[in-house]
């Protein structure tokens, strides 16, 4: 074993060891805090931790080989986002890929494994909410709390692992365990059920390609944010920019889209009781289509409108 600068890294095991003396934030962002929109202004990959020898691409890279990436210290917003996702940006399939495991000896700020398919995660300190698309397993490694991306729950099963506030039967998972989420189902690209009780924060459904996530409580922004299939219901409100870039599938809010609805939408239909779409989106009547689908799914086609 050999340490730098405060740094270690074991190589029985292979643990990259990161020590944190102030929070940062996209420590394991698989997207780098969206990369390709900023070009390296807000996040350069090759640069290095602060007070560390190493970079976040080296964490990411580390994590892509299956290992162990352990952190000493608070750590800030977006924890391992996107982790387990072989980003097609960067050359990569745009797949799930198997991952290795982040073990934080500190506490983790919000939005922790945002559109998160792949990988675990275990903390040892408190946890802000809203955090992604994970749920709480019954931790293996004593003093810790052990997390895991809710798509590779209902993907690959339990294999004998205990869920903490969910239940799952099947492909269908019933999720009531009070902590709000973003991007609940993102990437989903099975025919498998999700049912969230309460509540949820940004981008529900995104980039999903298959499946039904059902929130039974309001959502945030950019619900069904780049749909490309399957089906998002949201028994309840939504914030702005509802199905913001759908390629195709369906999403039904039985109350409020909110406003910029269908924004820069490519196909697919949106069905809410209200809405404010904007250009190339608009409002319909329902046809006979629309009403089977709705009552199809449970729902009395009164009060509802098609956006298009």
């Amino acid at each position: 074993m050999f340490k730098i600068f405060g740094q270690k890294k074991d190589e029985k095991e292979d643990i990259l060891e990161i020590v944190l003396t102030e929070e940062v934030d996209c420590v394991g962002d698989f997207t780098y805090n969206f990369y390709w929109q900023h070009q390296g202004e807000k996040l350069d990959p090759d640069e290095k931790i602060p007070g560390n020898d190493y970079s976040f691409r080296d964490v990411v890279e580390h994590l892509k080989a299956k290992k162990t990436v352990k952190i000493k210290g608070n750590v800030g917003h977006r924890l391992c986002s996107s982790m387990g996702v072989d980003i097609k940006y960067f050359g990569g399939s745009s797949q799930d890929i198997e991952v290795g495991t982040v073990i934080v000896d500190g506490n983790v700020d919000s939005r922790m494994g945002i559109s998160m398919v792949q990988g675990t995660i275990y903390i040892k300190g408190e946890l802000k909410t809203p955090i992604g698309n994970l749920l709480e397993l019954k931790s293996d490694k004593k003093g810790y709390r052990k997390f895991k991306s809710i798509n590779d729950i209902v993907k690959n099963g339990l294999n004998g692992e205990k869920l903490i506030g969910a239940q799952l039967s099947g492909k269908r998972l019933l999720i009531n365990d009070g902590l709000v989420k973003d991007t609940v189902g993102a990437r989903l690209d099975i025919d498998a059920e999700i049912v969230m009780e309460g509540d949820v924060d940004l981008s529900s459904g995104i980039l999903m390609r298959q499946g039904r996530v059902i929130i039974n409580g309001n959502a945030g922004k950019n619900t069904g944010a780049l749909l490309n299939g399957g089906t998002v219901v949201i028994n309840g409100d939504c914030d702005d920019f509802t199905a913001i870039e759908m390629k195709k599938g369906l999403i039904i809010v039985n109350g409020d889209a909110g406003k910029f609805l269908g924004a820069q939408k490519k196909k697919g239909k949106v069905l809410a009781k209200k809405g404010s779409p904007i250009p190339p989106t608009t409002k319909k009547m329902l046809d006979e289509a629309d009403k089977k689908i709705l009552l199809q799914q449970g729902y009395n086609p009164h009060h509802f409108q098609a956006f298009e």
